[in-house]
Parts: structure tokens; C-alpha cells; sequence
């Protein structure tokens, strides 16, 4: 498609955006989970400006007016991209330029996100690395671990929030995550959620957890898998993540999801092993100083 069929239109206003682009992000519910999380996230909860920076969300409109991508960024955090037609990467960074905004990162599809940091780089003469390289897994067939590690499953409960927000925030620190929600402000909404499961000893001691999102266009991903370091290799993780799966389907979820790091070949294996099959892989790319002057 010609690189003057389409355009980029934004708003602060996320019921505008997803009046306008819900029905393109619910078309393919597993490849466009972070941004339908966090959307309904902003939705539900609201978020109001970090510093002088305030949240936005674009749409790219095609010339018979269907939506073909969308990108947003709630400050601090990166920004978050769909899949890009051809050319669409380099509209975006121009308009992110003329505009003035800020990018430190970027989280896409491996391909998308390779596109909009050349243009970026070309743009604003910024320095990028590659931070992380990721897969999405859809769960097909949930296998439990067979032995199951010893003890069982809880959801957690209000007496477990101190534990969870210190184990957020070593899980953050582990995965090299410097921009992070504050743990205690995560543990409570979590909590509030009920999607966090813990795994614990026989004596009912805490060793490992597994957090899920919400559930939004029929779709619910595991995003936090947690075991502090003295007690890994266990089996406690692919126990409590075999838990936290089957209560999102118990819940009616039609599509689990997660992403693992794929410079981790451990977690890439237990969740294979657990029945989760690979969707598409993903990519976050960071930014050095960059001029966002047009």
C-alpha cells in the first residue's frame, strides 16, 4: 500500500480510541494483548499525565477508513505498537518528531519494531539497542507438571500483599525492568483482581507465584512468573503457572497467553511443556538521547 493511502490520528481520549480501533484490536485478541490490557486498564482505572508527559493513542486510518495498526504510550512506559503496513513506521516517527514526543523505547513485533527504530534512529539521530527479544505463547493443551512439585496452589489473599509487592520488584529488577509500577500500587490492584496464584510448601510457606491480567476480548495472559532464586529449579514455577492457567480458562477465557524471554531457554521450555505453543515473536528497542525536534 502506497504510503499516502493511510494517516495517523491521535487522541488522549481512550473510550475515543477504542470507539474507534476496539474492533481492530479484539480482530486478533492474542497479538494485540498489551495493548488491549493496558487500554482497558486506562479505561478502568484512568491515568493521568507523568510529568509533563500525558498517555495517547493513535490509530492508522487506511484510505476507505478501516483501521490498519494503532500504537500507544502511558508515561513513563515504552511505546507500544501493532504490526505496520509498509511506510507506516516512518509516517509515525515523523509525527513523533513534529510533535515533540518523547519515545525511550519501543514494544512491537519483531519486524514492526525493527521498522519504527531504523526510523526513529534516522529521525532523531538516537543511539538503539536491542533490550530484549521475546515469543508469545497461545496455551493449546494445559498439561500440569507430572510429578507436581510438593504442596499446592492458593490464591493470594490480602495477608500475602507485602510478599507479592517484594517479589514484583525482584522479578522487575531480575528481567532488567528499571521503569516499574510501584510494587505496593501493584500488589493491591493484583489483589483486587484476584489473579495472582501462589504456590507453598506442605508446611504452607510461599515459594513461587504466577499473575494473570484481567480478561479482555475473551483473551487473559500470565504476566508475572515468580521464584526467588534459593529455591528455583524446583518445580514451583510450572506449578503455580499450571494453576494460574487453568483459572483463566475456569473463568472462560478462550485464549491464555504469556511472553517469555527468549534469551531464557528454561521458561521457554516449562512453558512448552505445559501445553503453550509459540503465536509470534516480539521485540523492545531503547533509545538514547534523540533530538524530537521537526
Amino acid at each position: 500500500m502506497a504510503t499516502d493511502a493511510y494517516s495517523w490520528h491521535f487522541t488522549q481520549d481512550v473510550e475515543e480510541f477504542l470507539d474507534r480501533a476496539g474492533e481492530f484490536l479484539r480482530s486478533e485478541p492474542a497479538l494485540h494483548t498489551v495493548q488491549l490490557t493496558v487500554s482497558e486498564m486506562v479505561r478502568t482505572n484512568g491515568i493521568t499525565a507523568y510529568g509533563e508527559d500525558a498517555p495517547y493513542f493513535g490509530r492508522l486510518v487506511g484510505d476507505d477508513g478501516t483501521v490498519r495498526a494503532t500504537v500507544m504510550r502511558t508515561p513513563p512506559f515504552q511505546l507500544q505498537l501493532t504490526a505496520l503496513p509498509y511506510g507506516a513506521a516512518e509516517a509515525l516517527a515523523v509525527l513523533l518528531v513534529k510533535d515533540g514526543r518523547a519515545v525511550p523505547s519501543v514494544f512491537a513485533p519483531s519486524e514492526a519494531a525493527a521498522e519504527f527504530t531504523a526510523a526513529w534512529e534516522r529521525r532523531t539521530k538516537a543511539t538503539a539497542r536491542l533490550a530484549m527479544s521475546q515469543r508469545l505463547y497461545r496455551l493449546g493443551t494445559l498439561t500440569p507438571p507430572e510429578p507436581a512439585p510438593p504442596g499446592r496452589a492458593r490464591a493470594a489473599v490480602t495477608d500475602d500483599r507485602q510478599l507479592l509487592a517484594q517479589w514484583y520488584d525482584e522479578f522487575c529488577t531480575d528481567i532488567g525492568e528499571e521503569t516499574r509500577p510501584d510494587p505496593g500500587s501493584w500488589a493491591e490492584s493484583r489483589l483486587a483482581q484476584g489473579g495472582v496464584v501462589l504456590w507453598e510448601t506442605p508446611d504452607g510457606t510461599p515459594v513461587s507465584m504466577a499473575s494473570a491480567s484481567p480478561e479482555v476480548a475473551a483473551q487473559v495472559r500470565v504476566t508475572t512468573v515468580y521464584t526467588p532464586a534459593p529455591l528455583r529449579g524446583r518445580g514451583y514455577a510450572g506449578g503455580a503457572t499450571a494453576e494460574a492457567s487453568q483459572a483463566a480458562l475456569d473463568s472462560g477465557a478462550k485464549e491464555v497467553l504469556l511472553f517469555t524471554d527468549l534469551a531464557n531457554p528454561t521458561s521457554n521450555g516449562l512453558y512448552q511443556r505445559l501445553g503453550y505453543q509459540p503465536v509470534a515473536d516480539f521485540a523492545t528497542h531503547e533509545f538514547g538521547d534523540a533530538t524530537t525536534k521537526g
